[in-house]
């Protein structure tokens, strides 16, 4: 009768425990649907490729070694376990069950017994670092949620251990040392209190470890723990291709009443998955050059309050609306086949739910971003934090035309003149005529050329990036190189416009500009600034571009090993070495930089703590170029201060915008006479015999 109580105890509190995890799953599942369709890229092996790179290799989690270590032990032993959890329930009914292994059960119970204990070390060491050492990136959630997990992942490692400790003095039987270590040791503490009392004990155990698995099991798709289930799902339909481009928008879809996201569920589907991906573990949030320098923007807390809106927004929803669609791939946004009454329901629901943009997302928050992705790169679960934020631009900028000033200003300085300045366009040929002794051609005063120089805005009307321009065309002119110039005919990129949210003004220079290539037959283009390389290369293609595209340090790289240049000249500085994001982060382009520098005689190159992928941003991305920044500490001034920690001789960059911020950096820091500031191509030049 006791047995049989205990199965239908078990039975009743199991299946109550999967309806509630059933049914606060279907209900994530539900409000991603209330997402746009993602038309995602059919790349079967590129995202199956991606799975077990950053999932189940954790590739993203070891930039933090410790930390690293730690979920590794965390992910694999708790899939370990699950398979003991099933030898585990049986033993409650059938006593001194063991799955049928033969010899091999006994190492069977040795990996269980080691993998729990090492997950309880984890989980040990897991609360060491939050509440001990007091792990930076860690204080921005000290909830009482991410106790309730230390908490139960203590108590379901100690009660395998306990419980099949006590079974074995239930069971009469000598404690096997070697095969089962651990619940060995608690065995012969309680070897004397005798097989009732070790009965007794082993149910209130086996019932302690259930209630705790089951419990945890609920809780999990309600928490952060969430992205235990929808991590992986989200790195298998994350976007495949350049990392960081963005999604085109149709202004030939008449169907369109707004463009950019205003409204959470004008999200994709793909999107929202990021949302409850999330392990609010901070890493984000830490290596954010806005949140590092005082500004109100956190990717974290962006993501959370985005889940949480959702997660309102979608309780609203289906609470009045007993339709429930099906599978999260697939569908379009907001119930598309109910019917009009429904979908009157449904509107009436979320009517007064909290705006997205001003009440759960600040203006000030979207406005500090610089676009650098190293939120992006830091995350372990493959979350985007920037294309959400380009979206909210949009939609401010081109739904409600609300901007700051300075956006407004750049934006109609472009459209006027094709510059930020607003300097008058014909004036863009100008620096040339500093240029004596180097020949620069224009597209109309040459024949015939093999690279088209895109100098870009700053290259063209920066007194500071002129110089840069001029050190490479003499550096072409050395070389042998067949380059020319649009000159006046040159316009803006457009990549920060886009980046600043105004997608028209995006698209109008891009369908100019590729008008502009095919009209003089462009077959290669070569540029100082990243940021018209990276949106040239990966962006423009989908507009019509076809055209190799590459950054000046690819060529001078190239050049030095054909012997086409060759630095001779002894150059005696000591060069803290900035990483720009859009040759960095965007386009993983970190070690050519480094062997141009290494080439050059006397150079010494000093790394920054923050290098290569983690390299902190100048704070020029983004439109920050053209913004004041209101809101705590200068990012340029820091990433300044980062370099001075090394007693430079010089700071050293490849993008015409680091220059500039790290430039006035030595100048807020009272250190320009003392610190140089120049792009890798004129330490070259210094350094070239001729």
């Amino acid at each position: 009768m006791l047995a049989l109580l205990n199965f239908l105890a078990f039975l009743a509190i199991t299946g109550y425990a999967v309806y509630l995890f059933a049914h606060v799953v279907y209900s994530r599942i539900t409000f991603i649907r209330l997402g746009k369709k993602s038309n995602l890229k059919e790349d079967t092996r590129q995202r199956v490729r991606e799975v077990l790179i950053n999932v189940f290799g954790q590739r993203k989690l070891f930039k933090d070694k410790k930390s690293g270590c730690m979920h590794l032990i965390l992910f694999y032993g708790f899939i370990i376990i699950q398979i003991g959890l099933i030898e585990i329930i049986i033993k409650g009914f059938i006593i001194g069950y063991e799955f049928p292994f033969g010899e091999a059960h006994k190492y069977f119970s040795l990996l269980q017994e080691w993998t729990t204990f090492l997950m309880l070390c984890a989980v040990v060491y897991a609360s060491y670092r939050r509440y001990i050492e007091k792990l930076k990136r860690l204080q921005f959630k000290r909830d009482a949620k991410a106790a309730f997990v230390y908490i139960a992942l203590t108590t379901l490692t100690l009660s395998i251990l306990l419980m099949l400790g006590f079974e074995t003095v239930m069971l009469g039987h000598k404690p096997d040392l070697v095969h089962a270590p651990f619940s060995g040791v608690i065995a012969t503490m309680f070897s004397g209190i005798g097989t009732a009392a070790g009965t007794v004990l082993f149910y209130v155990f086996w019932w302690v470890h259930l209630l705790t698995v089951l419990t945890f099991m609920v809780f999990v798709p309600q928490s952060k723990q969430a992205h235990e289930l929808f991590a992986m799902f989200n790195v298998y339909f994350k976007k495949v291709g350049p990392v960081g481009k963005l999604r085109k928008i149709d202004f030939e879809d008449e169907e369109v009443e707004e463009y950019g996201v205003g409204k959470i569920e004008n999200f994709t589907q793909q999107q929202l998955i990021d949302l409850y991906a999330c392990a609010e573990c901070g890493r984000c949030t830490n290596m954010c050059p806005a949140s590092g320098t005082g500004k109100s923007l956190s990717p974290m807390d962006l993501i959370v309050k985005m889940r949480d809106h959702l997660t309102e927004k979608g309780a609203a929803v289906t609470s009045r609306n007993p339709w429930m669609p099906g599978f999260v791939f697939g569908s379009t946004a907001l119930s598309p086949s109910l019917p009009a009454e429904s979908a009157a329901q449904e509107i009436a629901a979320t009517a007064e739910m909290p705006n997205l943009i001003g009440d759960v997302i600040t203006e000030e928050e979207l406005w500090a971003c610089t676009t650098c992705r190293n939120c992006e790169d830091q995350c372990p679960v493959a979350n985007e934090h920037v294309d959400k934020i380009i979206d909210m631009r949009r939609y401010l900028v081109l739904t409600e035309g609300n901007m700051p000033h300075e956006a407004t200003r750049y934006f109609q300085n472009i459209e006027r003149q094709s510059n930020p300045w607003g300097i008058n366009r014909k004036e863009r040929i100008k620096w040339r005529e500093e240029c004596e002794d180097i020949e620069v051609p224009t597209v109309n005063e040459t024949e015939e050329f093999e690279y088209l120089f895109w100098v870009g805005s700053m290259g063209s009307f920066d007194k500071r990036s002129q110089k840069i321009v001029q050190s490479f065309a003499k550096i072409m002119n050395l070389a042998g190189i067949q380059f020319a110039i649009l000159g006046n005919e040159e316009r803006n990129s457009g990549d920060t416009a886009r980046r600043m949210g105004n997608e028209f003004l995006f698209q109008q220079l891009c369908q100019e500009n590729i008008a502009n290539f095919q009209a003089y037959d462009v077959k290669k283009i070569v540029t100082i600034d990243p940021h018209a390389y990276n949106t040239f290369k990966h962006e423009y293609p989908e507009f019509g571009l076809e055209a190799e595209v590459y950054h000046h340090t690819e060529l001078i790289w190239q050049w030095i090993q054909e012997g086409r240049i060759q630095p001779m000249k002894e150059v005696k500085e000591a060069i803290a070495y900035h990483d720009s994001c859009y040759i960095g982060r965007y386009n993983e382009i970190y070690n050519i930089p480094r062997e141009i520098l290494k080439s050059i005689p006397g150079v010494k190159i000093l790394e920054m703590e923050r290098n290569k992928e983690d390299a902190m941003c100048c704070g020029a991305g983004g439109g920050m170029m053209w913004m004041e920044e209101t809101q705590g500490k200068r990012i340029n001034v820091d990433r300044t201060e980062q370099a001075l920690q090394l007693n430079p001789t010089t700071i050293g960059s490849n993008c015409p915008y680091c220059l500039t911020m790290l430039s006035d950096g030595t100048k807020a820091k009272e250190v320009e006479e003392q610190v140089k500031t120049l792009d890798i191509v004129e330490i070259v030049e210094r350094s070239i015999a001729g």
